[in-house]
């Protein structure tokens, strides 16, 4: 409606977010808030993206993976990324196979030990099981053992300063890497080969999380704790009705969790904020901060920390969080 003066940038040119007038293959891309220069790539787990003008082509990858953790008191996420959190005291099937009707037999199933880890009633994982045929592996008091064997079925065993780590390889269906803390976190990376049905509470790894959580009886339950008390490997324990708040029980620790917990949402990750939504973690520090109240306080909020850590990783981001005050790695 009226002249104002100012700058244009020329026909064919284009602004670039330093203000400079570039032309439309030299165009940056965005993703998470970030800005990245042509030819720059981005990954996830399942393609390579590439920026070309200012748009992002993306290639599927041959082999696709997905991965679902266990972590802390009870939280889950699944393959298709749904999360939740319980508090069961028994044997849960995390994820096993041979879940169709036509195809009942299974060739892994990974079982976790869930007992009573606080005053508050909040459960956290002891031990877990790894099914494999004949070959079982156990992953129990910060060390594993292995018994059986099956000449079927091809791993390796890795070892860190902070992780034990499983290949593991069922030839024509799975490529499986399995790690854990020697504490309460553990991740089940999976990447296959067949259409097989894979199914527990890590879902149904169908791509789709709304339909997550399919119980034993094959119908998607109306709430998380029909769905685990579905997975109950002893059917004789008991159900879960509720889920515990630990911090309204211990208000007396919130003041302390949300302070410790509060390095997710400072400086220290802020490369990585526009990669991965913190606020979920950031509320799992502070529920298990809070829930930890037997000892190992600081074990618990340090593994809380470490599961942010990790999914930060995952999009190519490392943060180097610990030092020798704060999470020391011995």
């Amino acid at each position: 409606t009226k002249c104002e003066s100012g700058c244009v940038c020329a026909d064919g040119l284009y602004e670039n977010l330093d203000g400079r007038c570039v032309p439309a293959e030299e165009c940056p891309c965005e993703y998470g808030g970030l800005s990245y220069r042509r030819g720059e790539q981005i990954q996830t787990e399942c393609e390579i993206c590439t920026c070309t003008k200012g748009k992002w082509k993306c290639v599927q990858k041959t082999r696709c993976s997905s991965t679902c953790n266990l972590y802390g008191e009870g939280h889950i996420t699944t393959f298709d990324g749904q999360r939740f959190v319980f508090d069961g005291n028994c044997e849960y099937i995390l994820a096993t196979d041979g879940c169709s009707v036509n195809r009942p037999v299974s060739s892994f199933k990974i079982v976790t030990e869930n007992v009573i880890c606080g005053k508050s009633g909040v459960t956290c994982s002891r031990s877990i099981s790894i099914y494999l045929g004949n070959l079982t592996i156990i992953l129990r008091d910060e060390t594993f053992t292995i018994s059986g064997e099956n000449p079927g079925v091809q791993y390796k065993v890795k070892t860190n300063a902070l992780h034990l780590m499983f290949d593991i390889i069922i030839p024509g269906k799975y490529n499986m890497t399995l790690i854990w803390n020697k504490h309460m976190n553990f991740f089940i990376k999976i990447s296959r080969e067949t259409q097989e049905t894979i199914c527990g509470l890590c879902g149904n790894y169908n791509g789709n999380m709304k339909d997550d959580f399919e119980t034993r009886s094959k119908y998607v339950a109306s709430n998380e704790l029909e769905f685990v008390n579905s997975w109950k490997e002893n059917p004789l324990c008991g159900d879960v009705y509720f889920v515990v708040d630990p911090c309204s029980k211990n208000p007396y620790r919130k003041a302390w969790a949300e302070k410790t917990c509060s390095i997710i949402n400072s400086h220290v990750f802020s490369a990585c904020h526009n990669k991965v939504n913190r606020v979920s973690y950031y509320e799992a520090c502070v529920r298990d901060s809070c829930g930890c109240d037997t000892g190992g306080d600081c074990e618990c909020m340090c593994d809380a920390i470490a599961v942010y850590a990790m999914a930060c990783l995952e999009k190519g981001i490392c943060i180097d969080w610990r030092t020798p005050e704060f999470c020391r790695k011995f």
